[in-house]
């Protein structure tokens, strides 16, 4: 029996629609794997950012679907494992009702269906988790600090804790450079380049950058070399405990723990070092506009944004006239000597080895 003509142009219109050819239709194969077999294949190709954001939700995933294969779950199905998940969550005190963990988790099954789509084992397109709305991402709660703050801050971080010297290192790092955490975990003892007094920096993207430092920061990581670690350019970590060995992620959760005990809006407002960046670039923007603030945050730039931007961008000197304004300190790169004004009572660094 043939079939009527314009049913069949209807039906190829709508494949057309859903981006589906015929042959899609047959690809989902019989031995499709499970989650529990597959999702270790998405971390495995994942990179360490993903895998520390949504490893627990990928967890979660194959706790719940773990012995279906990837074509079962329907999106209901889907959208109550999020339910289920923000109700049984950890309340934190920065918690904002749930969003973050229905956003990671309905983000972490998209990631599965996205590298099976990859992987040709399902069709393109072919995402039930697509059809889970995600929760609108809330404004952050994060803003510039003021120059009474950071001077509280400043006191309270180089007035106490068992390694004082480091704790005050990271400060001035974070809020000269306007550095991620990650990018300051990432730093290298040939990471400083002490005649022109710029860091590079790694950070999120894969990014490589070069940023103006302050002539008392460079010197006082290279201080921090010299006492903690090679004394010479090596791809080694640069920061260190006094024992030598590199510190991560938890040093910075203890320094907050610290000044929290002794700054009671500090653990009120859920103060980090991500607000330290919003205090420099907010300055940066106010005093020599968005331009050189999206320089000195080492945005990349935005597809869609104003093409005349990818030829105006900030050069280094531009950055580094900002950092000598801001810190009130020639840099050797600044095309102007620094003016009056950037933060009161700028941290001063004490001696590294003490």
């Amino acid at each position: 029996m043939s079939s009527d003509p314009k049913t069949v142009q209807a039906a190829r219109l709508l494949l057309a629609q859903l981006g589906v050819t015929p042959n899609d239709l047959m690809r989902i194969p019989v031995d499709l794997p499970t989650f529990a077999a597959y999702v270790p294949t998405v971390i495995a190709a994942s990179g360490p950012g993903a895998v520390r954001t949504y490893g627990t939700y990928w967890t979660r995933i194959v706790e719940t679907f773990g012995d279906r294969r990837l074509d079962e779950p329907a999106p209901s199905e889907i959208e109550a494992l999020m339910r289920r998940l923000v109700a049984t969550r950890t309340i934190r005190r920065n918690d904002c009702g749930g969003h973050s963990v229905a956003e990671h988790l309905v983000a972490a099954m998209r990631a599965v269906y996205n590298r099976a789509i990859n992987d040709n084992l399902v069709p393109p397109n072919y995402n039930p988790a697509d059809k889970v709305p995600k929760p609108r991402r809330r404004p952050t709660a994060r803003r510039a600090l003021g120059p009474a703050e950071v001077t509280a801050l400043a006191d309270a971080i180089t007035g106490g804790g068992h390694d004082a010297p480091l704790d005050t290192l990271l400060f001035r790092l974070h809020l000269e450079t306007a550095c991620r955490r990650g990018g300051a975990l990432a730093l290298r003892e040939n990471d400083i380049e002490p005649t022109t007094c710029l860091i590079r920096l790694r950070e999120k993207n894969n990014t490589v950058r070069w940023q103006p430092a302050s002539p008392t920061l460079v010197r006082s990581l290279l201080d921090h070399r010299r006492h903690r670690g090679n004394d010479k350019p090596t791809p080694e970590p640069l920061l260190r405990h006094r024992d030598g060995d590199p510190i991560n992620r938890r040093r910075y959760d203890r320094l907050w723990q610290r000044v929290g005990r002794q700054l009671d809006w500090v653990t009120a407002r859920n103060v980090s070092t991500h607000w330290l960046r919003h205090t420099t670039l907010t300055w940066v923007d106010r005093h020599y506009g968005p331009s050189i603030a999206h320089g000195y945050a080492g945005h990349t730039h935005p597809r869609g944004d104003d093409v005349t931007a990818v030829y105006t961008k900030p050069t280094i000197a531009d950055l580094a006239t900002a950092l000598a304004a801001y810190t009130r300190e020639p840099h050797p790169l600044a095309t102007t000597p620094p003016p009056d004004g950037g933060l009161p009572a700028f941290p001063i660094l004490n001696p590294v080895g003490s």
